[in-house]
């Protein structure tokens, strides 16, 4: 299975939350970078590039990326939380046996750490895994400290539901829900598969309408989604905006190829 970093993204945690005001603070203070180059503290320094290397990876420019995490590491090759990024990158790359060596050495350092769990969780869910990779999200979730426990829920359901355990991931993805701050909407769309799969249309309309109204865009996914969902119910127009809006957004995308081939189930 192929993964792309948008699709990484989408399901884990990068270690990027304070990577903007820190960037702000070094332009405000001297213009350029060349005051964290010269960082007499080697883990501040490793911080601070694990961070910039986290961007990088978010605007897909994976070989900055790489450069600045093997700065991280050469300042301090103790900071877990580089290997488990770097895992991503290489991941994204397809370099699957560098990123797993990568996540291995993350959680040699820190087993208990939530992010570096969910991180290759998700990784191991999007290389066919997705039963292998339920422990690790749940491993996640055993830290008081873990400030995106729905984020690992959601996950959890999600690659439950890959794996065909409906009523597991149900109860993962509404606990999700449940806990979210931002509406969840990646939850609220796999709860709307889970319940086209079960049949249960009207509720499988209810959360993918409320996911649509959190994106923007909305996903092909979602969009598609959304026309088989409509054509079931028999609602024409509904199906027909879905379809339109996937043919002018994603013309190139596997669901809209889909689509074009007539296989809706």
């Amino acid at each position: 299975m192929i993964l792309s970093s948008k699709k990484l993204l989408a399901g884990v945690a990068l270690v990027v939350a304070t990577a903007q005001p820190v960037l702000a603070q070094l332009n405000f203070e001297s213009g350029n970078t060349q005051r964290v180059q010269n960082s007499s503290d080697p883990r501040n320094r490793a911080k601070i590039h694990t961070e910039l290397g986290a961007m990088y990876f978010q605007a897909g420019n994976n070989a900055v990326a790489l450069d600045e995490l093997r700065i991280a590491l050469n300042a301090d090759s103790g900071y877990y939380q580089a290997y488990s990024v770097r895992g991503l990158v290489h991941a994204g790359l397809k370099e699957y046996a560098k990123a797993e060596d990568d996540f291995q050495r993350a959680l040699s350092m820190a087993p208990n750490d939530p992010e570096v769990n969910n991180n290759y969780g998700w990784f191991l869910c999007e290389t066919g895994k997705e039963r292998q990779s339920i422990a690790y999200f749940l491993n996640a979730l055993k830290s008081p400290l873990y400030e995106t426990p729905d984020r690992a829920y959601a996950n959890a359901g999600t690659c439950a539901l890959k794996a065909n355990d409906i009523d597991g991931a149900q109860g993962y993805l509404l606990k999700a829900v449940e806990l979210a701050r931002d509406g969840a909407p990646l939850a609220r769309l796999q709860l709307a598969k889970l319940f086209y799969r079960r049949n249960i249309l009207e509720e499988s309309r209810i959360y993918l309408n409320d996911a649509v109204k959190q994106m923007e865009p909305p996903t092909a996914e979602a969009l598609w989604l959304g026309l088989r969902l409509e054509r079931k119910l028999g609602n024409r127009v509904a199906e027909g905006s879905y379809a339109s809006q996937l043919r002018s957004r994603y013309p190139t995308s596997a669901e809209y190829q889909e689509f074009l081939k007539g296989k809706f189930e």
